[in-house]
């Protein structure tokens, strides 16, 4: 029976009081933990930026966004791990569509006209 991989993202915030480098070890560990049970796409490290509302009276955190596949089993294992996470405030995994190249059109339903 063949493993399903599915191609997921997942979005999460660092605290601030981590600094650059922690911010950065946190990010390393993530995307080992990723790569030892799926592959990662790629990771687009957003920066510092403001939060919309304070979370742990933190205005301020790290962003990183990072694509990956993986089986569906793994992203429990990966959100349980975000929770237990000194320096993690927020995060989030989504599993992404896969849209088809061409759509197909429905068969138009064929009228017929009794002539009388």
């Amino acid at each position: 029976m063949t493993e399903i991989i599915n191609s997921y993202e997942t979005v999460f915030i660092l605290s601030t009081k981590l600094g650059e480098e922690g911010a950065a070890a946190v990010v390393e560990k993530f995307k080992g933990l990723i790569d030892k049970h799926g592959t990662v796409e790629s990771v687009d490290d957003w920066g510092k930026r403001r939060l919309a509302y304070p979370i742990a009276k933190q205005t301020e955190g790290y962003y990183t966004l990072i694509n990956f596949k993986s089986a569906p089993a793994f992203t429990a294992e990966l959100d349980r791990v975000f929770k237990i996470t000194d320096g993690v405030l927020r995060s989030i995994i989504v599993k992404k569509e896969i849209k088809n190249e061409k759509k197909q059109p429905a068969p138009a339903a064929e009228v017929t006209a009794d002539a009388e």
